[in-house]
């Protein structure tokens, strides 16, 4: 990975303050579970990190700044912003461990008389599984 610090895309704070306020509260969110990841293992932290900086470009440039300039997970924020993807490792975590849960769920989580529901929730896994998959790979090059 490049030691050069990418330009970070371009953030657009909402005008609107109940739309600012939402953003606010959805990436405080995010954040919240990806610290959780940062301590338990196996829960992925910079998928979180990424939908908080999202949020957070929308809603508070100071958030905003702290997210891609942290020092465990800002660079790979700032790379997937720029368009570079995600690495290998953080798909292969993240679209294993949806798959788990998610067929956990399906499987022992929703009981048997409840088909239409574990299709729902077995449909919205496979779509998160694929949108994981389909991000473009950060193989690291510049």
């Amino acid at each position: 990975m490049s030691t050069e610090r990418e330009e970070p895309a371009e953030i657009q704070v909402s005008r609107n303050p109940l739309t600012r306020g939402l953003w606010l509260s959805l990436g405080l969110t995010f954040v919240a579970l990806g610290s959780v990841g940062i301590v338990i293992p196996g829960l992925p932290t910079t998928p979180f990190m990424l939908l908080a900086a999202a949020c957070f470009a929308r809603s508070s440039e100071r958030f905003y700044s702290w997210v891609i300039t942290n020092p465990i997970f800002g660079a790979q924020v700032v790379r997937y912003r720029a368009g570079h993807g995600l690495r290998p490792s953080i798909k292969l975590l993240g679209s294993t461990l949806a798959s788990l849960f998610i067929g956990y769920a399906v499987l022992f989580g929703i009981s048997a008389e409840q088909n239409k529901l574990r299709a729902l929730v077995a449909a919205f896994g496979v779509f998160g599984v694929w949108f994981i998959l389909s991000r473009p790979t950060d193989r690291g090059e510049d």
